[in-house]
This record gives C-alpha cells, structure tokens and sequence, in this order.
C-alpha cells in the first residue's frame, strides 16, 4: 500500500510541475495575447503585430519562449514564419480563461 502511494505521490508531484510551468508561460500578459490570437488560426509574425500592437523585438522574444516550450508550432513559408497553437492544455487553459475573462457583448 505504501508503494502505491508513493508512486502516486510522485505522479502528482510531476503532473504539478507540468501545471506550474504551464500557468508561468501563460502568466505573461504579451504571451496570453498572442495566443489568444493564434487560437483563431495560424498567423504570421507581421500579423500577429498588427492584431496584438505588440513590437517587433518583444514579439519575436515572447514567440521564442513559445516555441521553446512547445506551446506553439512554427511553420516556414518562403521568407515568412507562421504559428499556430499546438498545446491541447494551453488551449483548454485559453478556453476557460476566455470563458471568465471575455464575455459576450450581451453580457457585457
């Protein structure tokens, strides 16, 4: 019995470990917005600046930490770069977020 525990003890130590690093790549307000816009498809760099306002050096550093957490896919096409989500959590994490944070017009 005590085997089982622990076992599960360390199953939910790394299942948190996962959440946190989840919740502190979504706890930037640049990185929240930008994938709240790639929710809606795939954009590209110059388009997710004019959407988000967001300038070229913070959106190419906060696309990086994106990317490198996997939380996004990238995709060359000539000179251009597109991204698009590809974390399911993330998604489901912008779904509820999205649900609390943003409601419709009728409610506002």
């Amino acid at each position: 019995m005590t085997n089982t525990k622990q076992i599960e003890l360390v199953k939910l130590q790394a299942s948190a470990g996962q959440a946190c690093n989840l919740l502190k790549i979504l706890a930037n307000s640049d990185r929240l917005l930008l994938l709240c816009q790639m929710t809606q498809g795939e954009y590209s760099v110059g388009e997710l600046e004019t959407m988000t306002g967001i300038r070229q050096p913070t959106l190419s550093q906060q696309l990086t930490v994106l990317r490198e957490e996997k939380v996004v896919n990238t995709r060359r096409e000539g000179k251009q770069i597109f991204y698009s989500v590809t974390s399911p959590e993330a998604l489901a994490i912008l779904q509820v977020l999205y649900q609390l944070y943003c409601p419709k017009d009728e409610e506002k």
